[in-house]
């Protein structure tokens, strides 16, 4: 089966890359809670594969070990079916998902007994060659053009926002004249009484 036939037939494959190149693999009924695998995942989520392999290798956590092998299983899978370079590879996805749980028991106090969920995950894990972003020269010259237009038109709408704006400093400035004055007012006064306490 050639890559296009099997692009057509893998809807998992469709969901997780859609048209872009790349791979996955999946591990599937992992014995591990998913919310230690995801502290796991976290630490290699959007980082090369050499990279993650280097520090999923050296990891403390348990579930290292397993998201390890997954991450390898995805760059392989590149390699062999899309003919993708190693070193290029980052870890784009990281999913892990809840599998079923093992209910368990474990005898307590007065014959009773508590329950103890045994819990599983998958996780998938999808890699990717690293986009190299072009420099987009032709955007800034025409954001540049438009950002002169728009200055042309408020530099043509400002005058008329200039008068309004000066009659409201004026209508301001009127109302604070007589406030000064007033207060000018009461100072000669206390000056005055205050000659008059000392005579």
């Amino acid at each position: 089966m050639s890559v296009q036939e099997r692009r057509a037939v893998s809807a998992r494959r469709e969901s997780l890359l859609g048209e872009q190149p790349g791979a996955f693999a999946v591990a599937r009924f992992v014995r591990v809670t998913p919310m230690k695998a995801r502290r796991v995942a976290d630490l290699v989520r959007g980082v090369g594969v050499d990279d993650a392999l280097a520090t999923l290798k050296f990891a403390p956590q348990a579930a290292a070990a397993t998201v390890y092998k997954v991450v390898d299983s995805a760059a392989a899978n590149a390699e062999g079916t899309e003919h993708l370079s190693r070193d290029e590879l980052i870890v784009s996805k990281i999913l892990i998902d809840e599998g079923p749980t093992l209910k368990r028991h474990r005898p307590r106090a007065q014959g009773r007994a508590t329950r103890i969920d045994k819990r599983t995950s998958h996780i998938t894990v999808v890699v990717q060659p690293r986009v190299i972003e072009e420099p987009a020269a032709k955007a800034p010259a025409k954001t540049a053009k438009k950002a002169d237009e728009a200055k042309a038109e408020t530099a043509k709408k400002a005058p008329a926002k200039k008068t309004a704006k000066k009659a409201a400093a004026e209508k301001s400035d009127a109302a604070d004249k007589p406030a000064k004055k007033a207060t000018a007012k009461k100072a000669a006064a206390k000056k005055a009484t205050a000659e008059k306490k000392e005579s």
